[in-house]
């Protein structure tokens, strides 16, 4: 038996403080990953699966959102925006939209990195007749997630969120994204702030309904810090072999160039560049993200950075461990290790 979904939901209300200052200026679903809003890789794995009707709960700088996806007929999809006054936890806002949903649909997460085979997770949920199932993956630290044990026929067995490190019992996590039967809304109080892992999965498990997991095929990441940020464009630039190096720049591997950049006599490596950049003659930059429009000048060395569009290094500087906001400036000559600076800053 396999299933057919129509509608998701993604979550994208989150303020991202721990992604700051790259989400002063933007809401962290919009953070760039080879060039391409996070968010618009979860879009695309829902499209490829066969949902036609997404509705993204939005809070945080939400005109952004709008303004950058409109109406997703470009992703084959129709896209609704939904707007929470307070924050009222996951399955709060999607307790919110319960009027606007039909039957089995899909919850995602605007705030991770995804391009898992969705089809393969709902396929699952219609063989068990499951009531919720779990995507998992798999993880090195699994303290910080929602861990997660299952018996021979994919049934949840236990499941503990954010775990001490004694008392993690499997690698294996929730990913965020899941496949729901409509009528377990119903066990969501209305009005309350009210999380999927916390609170409506315990309660599943306590009461032995049809909560299931299955891990996702494809790749998956949380992106929660800046250094998370650069490590899922390393991963994603290594999961589409590289590219092209500008004419005159010396590129070593790995590295991405999102789009035209000039870079002649400058050195790059294990960094991806965003499109319209310019480094110049002699700098350096080393495993490091910039995002679009930035310029580094002659003789600079970016080592360890996250750049935000439109800043500017001076010739000669140094900016070492650093996350730039957008519009940022390093004057000449300056020398600047593990600084956080807004957009618009001046060092």
């Amino acid at each position: 038996m396999t299933g057919r979904v129509g509608q998701a939901v993604i979550l994208a209300g989150g303020e991202g403080t721990r992604l700051r200052p790259l989400t002063s200026s933007r809401p962290k679903p919009l953070l760039p990953v080879l060039g391409v809003p996070c968010i618009e890789y979860v879009i695309s794995s829902l499209a490829q699966a066969g949902v036609r009707h997404i509705i993204l709960a939005c809070g945080y700088r939400s005109e952004d959102v709008v303004r950058a996806l409109g109406d997703g007929r470009r992703f084959g999809v129709d896209i609704e925006f939904a707007y929470e006054r307070e924050p009222m936890g996951t399955a709060g806002a999607v307790k919110l939209l319960e009027d606007r949903l039909e039957g089995t649909f899909v919850v995602g997460s605007g705030d991770t990195l995804t391009d898992a085979d969705l089809g393969a997770l709902i396929d699952f949920h219609a063989r068990k007749g499951a009531e919720a199932t779990m995507g998992l993956t798999e993880v090195e630290h699994p303290e910080q997630f929602g861990i997660v044990g299952v018996d021979a026929d994919g049934r949840i067995e236990r499941f503990k969120e954010k775990p001490r490190t004694e008392e993690v019992f499997s690698r294996v996590i929730n990913a965020g994204t899941y496949v729901l039967e409509k009528e377990v809304l119903g066990m969501i109080p209305p009005g309350q702030k009210y999380d999927f892992s916390k609170n409506l999965y315990m309660d599943m498990l306590e009461r032995g309904r049809g909560l299931y997991a299955t891990p996702l095929n494809g790749y998956w990441k949380d992106i929660g810090r800046p250094s998370d940020l650069y490590l899922a464009n390393m991963d994603m630039a290594s999961r589409r072999g590289g590219s092209d190096a500008p004419p005159g720049s010396k590129a070593e591997p790995p590295f991405f160039f999102v789009g035209e950049c000039r870079a002649e006599g400058a050195r790059v490596h294990g960094s991806v560049i965003g499109r319209s950049c310019s480094l110049g003659a002699g700098c350096s930059v080393e495993g490091s993200l910039l995002l679009d429009s930035v310029s580094v000048g002659e003789g600079a060395l970016v080592q360890g950075s996250i750049i935000g569009e439109g800043s500017a290094i001076g010739a000669g500087a140094v900016v070492v461990d650093c996350v730039l906001g957008d519009g940022a400036k390093v004057t000449q000559l300056s020398w600047v290790k593990g600084a956080s600076m807004e957009p618009g800053g001046i060092y």
